[in-house]
């Protein structure tokens, strides 16, 4: 699971990205408008930490090239503004959540797992498939209600996997979501964190569909 944070204030982007990446999540960031544009526009995201007060260029301004462009991931907006009428531009710009500064770093991380479940079959923080247990509130997983030890990147595929359940994701796709823009994104680590988890989780959790990919079965 992939994010991006555009934030100005270093100290705090640097706060959030640690609480993030703490999370199990893959994190890029831009200090300015136009690079959180630019980003934005050319990578996938599953999610967008925009602050309204950037340099440059504007956080409002930069969530309406997003979605003049047709780009659709959930964007979280950060002000420090407390007023309901900037809020509702926020809103009306195309932002999916907003929160104010100063904010408690846990409620900004429930706000990103309830983004993210408004793109998956999961309507919980407990993404459940069979005895797979993955919740995205503790960064743990567990099959048959036992602790699984997985890597970073690990836990980022089977996330992706678990996102999709029962839906083929691509090799691409896997790359786009589990890497952060400045990791040397090689092909061919995906095929061995893929062989890594089918070693950890029940035989046959994830199928290969030859030519397009992967998918992690729907396991009632």
């Amino acid at each position: 699971m992939r994010v991006l944070i555009a934030e100005d204030d270093a100290v705090l982007a640097a706060q959030i990205k640690d609480a993030v990446s703490q999370a199990g999540y893959a994190v890029d960031v831009a200090s300015d408008g136009e690079q959180a544009c630019y980003q934005g526009e050319v990578e996938n995201y599953d999610v967008i930490i925009l602050d309204l007060g950037l340099p440059l260029l504007d956080g409002l301004s930069v969530l309406a090239r997003w979605r003049r462009a047709g780009r659709t991931m959930p964007v979280l907006i950060l002000t420090a503004r407390d007023s309901w009428h900037d809020k509702v531009i926020g809103m009306d710009a195309g932002a999916d959540d907003y929160l104010t500064k100063p904010f408690h770093m846990e409620e900004l991380l429930a706000r990103l797992r309830a983004l993210l479940r408004r793109t998956s079959v999961h309507t919980t923080a407990q993404w459940i498939s069979g005895p797979i247990v993955l919740d995205t509130s503790q960064a743990r997983v567990t099959v048959h209600g036992q602790p699984l030890t997985l890597t970073a990147h690990e836990f980022r595929v089977l996330a992706v996997l678990m996102q999709h359940a029962g839906q083929v994701v691509s090799r691409s796709d896997l790359i786009e979501h589990v890497y952060a823009q400045d990791f040397d994104r090689d092909s061919n680590t995906i095929d061995v964190f893929i062989a890594r988890l089918r070693k950890k989780l029940p035989p046959d959790s994830i199928e290969t569909v030859r030519g397009m990919g992967y998918r992690l079965q729907a396991l009632s």
